[in-house]
């Protein structure tokens, strides 16, 4: 089977942040033909939308998988319903758990459950920063690394490092 890395953002603003963190990282650690090669640092971010909820723990997490883009998507949404985030939610709401998949290979993919890139990648430093605690990929699209992306990123929020990684 052929093998293929993908980023997954990774939050949390309600309950044990840590905890549901960790919880989600276990359960991708255990999908079918899936392998953790790296976690970010955990970061506090202000939250996007909604105003007035807890602030997010945010990381993201590089596998090595040979589960297909779709696949994978299905397998985030069924360990986010394990973990307690309910199937429909209003956008930006509070989370239990929120898994993305930030980007597959160098693949652009547009399906109408699925869009990688991430199409808000670009303009959120709570992914690129901790993607670049991993490494500095290019975003298939525009060709720009990722940090490139965040010297050019206009999002005003400050992020505070509050662990250095979580346990593979």
């Amino acid at each position: 089977m052929t093998q293929h890395k993908a980023f997954i953002g990774i939050g949390s603003n309600i309950g044990d942040r840590l905890h549901h963190l960790q919880e989600a990282v276990n359960r991708l650690a255990l999908l079918e033909e899936t392998a953790l090669l790296s976690l970010s640092s955990v970061y506090m971010t202000e939250p996007v939308g909604e105003a007035g909820q807890n602030r997010f723990y945010n990381g993201v997490v590089l596998v090595e998988t040979a589960l297909e883009p779709e696949e994978l998507r299905r397998q985030c949404k069924i360990i986010e319903l394990e973990l307690g985030r309910p199937l429909d939610y209003p956008r930006w709401s509070p989370r239990v758990i929120d898994l993305d998949i930030l980007l597959y290979d160098d693949r652009i993919i547009t399906t109408p459950t699925l869009t990688i890139p991430h199409p808000e990648l670009h303009c959120r430093k709570f992914v690129l920063l901790p993607m670049l605690d991993i490494t500095n990929p290019l975003h298939p699209s525009s060709g720009e690394s990722a940090l490139q992306l965040l010297e050019q990123c206009s999002d005003p929020s400050v992020l505070i490092k509050i662990k250095e990684r979580l346990l593979p």
